[in-house]
């Protein structure tokens, strides 16, 4: 999942490169260990085969300063690596090119926005197949709204908390990594059952998924500014593949800025769900993070 400022492409994996991942694990304390437990395992097993390591974060390695620094200290990001990283990026690589095929444009060419929605759920801006700007941060709390995480807070929030509570602030962070965002708003972190208790007149469930589509819809019109318009907004991932009422609520009102979605097409779940006047295309394309890491091991294996 998070491959620091060490590793920005697919990488062969030895015990140097096992030895590197340990020291990561802080940045990524939710993930990093069960990748680094399941390559011992297999190497272990098979110990002649070769394994390579492919980081959610790479696909970001493009971010420029600008954005991918935070307006903190700066010896927390020269001494402790304090930045933006950017996940889910096998998933928004993936997707962006396809996205390129369904237009029958160069990707080289295009302006994009890739909305990943699902129990994690992050937003990239895209340009000419770089990125230039993503939702997640340090780690993979920052940003949109999730399953079971906030998302965008006030930092003093933990403080606050933390001492309202007399709790240690990494209980607080805990609080926001597991038991917040979706959850936090209505006890369920399944959007599908989130969708069906709101059809059934349940205003906690209603509420939630205003909060998350308002996010995204945060999230889209900033990275409209960022990119100077984009030819099209992809939906991925459970979510924005399947749930219609969300890609809607996200695309609402914001023909002015010429994203116009087709209801029938979107209810359909189409391939292309903006109306055939939109300047901007309205994708949901079907993310293959699965086929994306293997592509890139082929790659470096030969």
């Amino acid at each position: 999942v998070h491959g620091g400022e060490e590793f920005t492409q697919p990488t062969l994996i030895d015990d140097h490169v096992i030895d590197v991942l340990e020291s990561l694990v802080p940045l990524a304390p939710l993930h990093n260990p069960a990748n680094i437990s399941g390559i011992r395992a297999a190497r272990a097993v098979w110990p002649d085969v070769a394994q390579v390591a492919v980081f959610d974060t790479a696909f970001h390695r493009t971010l420029p300063a600008a954005a991918f620094r935070y307006a903190v200290p700066t010896s927390w990001y020269t001494e402790h690596s304090v930045r933006r990283y950017g996940f889910h990026g096998t998933s928004h690589a993936y997707v962006a090119r396809r996205a390129a095929g369904v237009l029958g444009q160069r990707l080289d060419e295009l302006k994009l926005i890739t909305a990943h929605l699902g129990n994690g759920a992050s937003i990239a801006a895209i340009a000419g197949g770089r990125s230039v700007d993503t939702s997640m941060g340090l780690s993979p709390l920052e940003g949109l709204v999730m399953g079971t995480r906030s998302g965008d807070i006030d930092p003093a929030v933990v403080a606050h908390v933390a001492q309202a509570q007399a709790r240690d602030p990494l209980d607080v962070i805990d609080d926001l990594t597991r038991r917040s965002g979706l959850r936090g708003l209505c006890g369920d972190s399944d959007m599908r059952t989130i969708t069906e208790r709101a059809d059934a007149g349940d205003d906690a469930a209603a509420l939630a998924m205003d909060v998350f589509a308002h996010r995204v819809k945060k999230y889209l019109g900033a990275y409209l500014a960022v990119l100077g318009g984009c030819d099209a907004i992809v939906f991925t991932g459970g979510i924005g593949e399947h749930n219609a009422r969300i890609r809607a609520a996200a695309c609402s009102d914001l023909k002015r800025l010429g994203i116009d979605l087709d209801r029938g097409r979107n209810e359909a779940a189409e391939t292309i769900v903006s109306t055939d006047d939109s300047p901007t295309a309205i994708l949901v394309i079907p993310t293959d993070e699965e086929r994306e890491i293997a592509e890139q091991t082929a790659v470096v294996v030969g």
